[in-house]
């Protein structure tokens, strides 16, 4: 519980009627939720407005009512009226959790890719030193070992100050969270002045309905992150940071490979791939000047280890924890490799669009395979853009392509993969399909070739096949483990 005058007194508001000496016991923007004693968040979104749920909020039980809009409520409850709802709920909710964010040391990362890759490495080096670390990302949510599901990649304000607090609650010290374009233009982190603030890189994605109307705003909401942190540490080879860094209120701290005036810069890089690992080499010099091994393959993952090596620095990291992190970190479906023998490695990978995807097989080319064997398919009801383009990469790439389910939701995987086919023929590129994607993974194993690296692509970290508005269980590597024990008993019939 807590004085509805003390969670305001950051925000600025005009006291339409009732009282602000009232305890209040949690805030709520879904009226469904609202108990007794609550303060309900009338909010304005993309698609809808929930000022037309006031009146079921206050049957819930609603004691306080946050609006935007100039509306009459008859009713006996207390009415604030804010310029923006949606860019309060984020300081009103630290001011009801008592602020939690001030209690950590918070990194935020922005950029196209490497979002989710980066952060676990930061985690990974911080636990390594013995801190114990919360995360909040795209794969979920964790608070040491402790796993909680949400729901997007920076979840909503709320959620944020809430998972902060239970971060301070259970002793962590730090928090590292992905911060989307999304995240930032729908106020998500409003209320957080981040620590360090992280710039990755930046294509061309998430611009359409309901994302951003277009690159500049795409670009525009990345570069938020550096108004709202203490230190900004920057990828200089990305040909567009000095606009993510325009107009900036932070220390810039920069990181690459190309840029001499790089802080930090990563250089002679060797390509590994031995037994049961494949990885890279690096050296290090600038702030930190040292050699590393790092176990997640490609030049892409040098990139982030090197970001993560900045951060780390300036967190105080010892460069013995950097190089243990680096040995062993794993990130569950970001080039993850889940079935290594003598003729092949499987590999598996979130890549869904054109750039992740030709990232991931320029990374993977590096390592000459003798073929490179890429299975993958379409989302259904998405644009059909993204299936042309990847068919066209994986045509490009690959040897040989098998198109299977990808969460086809509504659309017959036929039709899915008849435009991805489109993408493939650009390139003459070889193919078949196997409907039902174990099988396909099954094929790939049993027909492999000495030296293969074998590509799963556009799952990752999910945990299910969405078909006809049915959530099936699915995980990429018990897939992989179930072809494989299939494979032996079938050897030894």
């Amino acid at each position: 519980m807590k004085k509805l005058k003390e969670i305001l007194k950051h925000v600025d508001y005009e006291l339409v009627k009732g009282s602000l000496d009232i305890e209040i016991k949690d805030i709520k923007d879904n009226s469904q939720n609202v108990e007794a004693g609550d303060l309900f968040m009338a909010l304005v979104g993309t698609t809808a407005d929930s000022h037309k749920f006031i009146p079921n909020a206050i049957q819930n039980g609603a004691k306080a009512i946050i609006i935007e809009r100039d509306i009459t409520i008859e009713e006996d409850v207390t009415v604030i009226k804010v310029k923006s709802s949606r860019a309060v709920l984020g300081p009103i909710s630290s001011a009801y959790f008592d602020y939690p964010a001030e209690k950590l040391t918070t990194v935020g990362i922005t950029g196209t890719c490497g979002k989710t890759s980066t952060s676990y490495i930061i985690k990974s080096m911080l636990e390594e030193f013995g801190y114990k670390v919360g995360i909040i990302g795209t794969i979920c949510a964790m608070i040491g070992e402790r796993k909680i599901e949400i729901h997007n990649t920076t979840p909503s304000a709320y959620e944020v100050q809430k998972l902060f607090h239970e971060m301070v609650e259970e002793g962590c010290k730090y928090a590292v969270m992905e911060v989307s374009s999304q995240g930032l233009k729908m106020d998500r982190v409003a209320g957080i002045t981040f620590d360090y603030g992280i710039f990755t890189n930046l294509s061309i994605d998430h611009i359409g309905p309901n994302e951003h109307e277009s690159f500049e705003e795409y670009l525009y909401c990345k570069s938020l992150l550096f108004k709202q942190c203490k230190v900004g540490i920057i990828n200089s080879d990305s040909e567009y940071w000095e606009k993510i860094i325009k107009g900036h209120t932070c220390d810039i701290i920069k990181y690459g490979f190309n840029d001499q005036n790089a802080d930090m810069k990563a250089s002679n890089i060797k390509f590994l791939m031995e037994d049961n690992f494949i990885g890279a080499q690096f050296d290090v010099s600038g702030k930190v000047s040292a050699t590393f091994k790092l176990d997640i393959p490609g030049r892409f993952s040098v990139y982030n280890a090197l970001c993560a090596i900045s951060v780390a620095y300036e967190l105080g990291i010892d460069v013995e924890s950097m190089k243990k992190a680096l040995e062993k970190v794993k990130v569950l479906g970001r080039m993850e490799l889940v079935s290594s023998n003598e003729k092949y490695k499987l590999i598996i990978d979130y890549a869904h669009n054109r750039d992740e995807m030709d990232n991931l097989m320029d990374t993977i080319s590096e390592y000459k395979p003798k073929r490179l064997v890429c299975i993958f398919g379409g989302g259904g009801n998405r644009a059909k853009s993204r299936r042309y383009d990847m068919g066209e990469v994986s045509g490009k790439w690959a040897d040989l392509t098998i198109l299977t389910e990808d969460n086809p939701r509504f659309e017959e995987i036929e039709s899915i993969n008849n435009d991805i086919i489109v993408g493939l023929n650009k390139y003459n590129g070889k193919y078949i399909f196997i409907k039902d994607r174990k099988e396909a993974i099954k094929y790939a194993m049993k027909n492999a070739e000495q030296g293969d690296i074998i590509l799963l692509i556009g799952k990752g970290h999910e945990n299910y096949q969405d078909i006809k508005g049915v959530k099936y269980p699915w995980d990429e590597r018990k897939a992989v483990k179930e072809a494989e024990e299939e494979l032996k008993s079938e050897e030894n019939r």
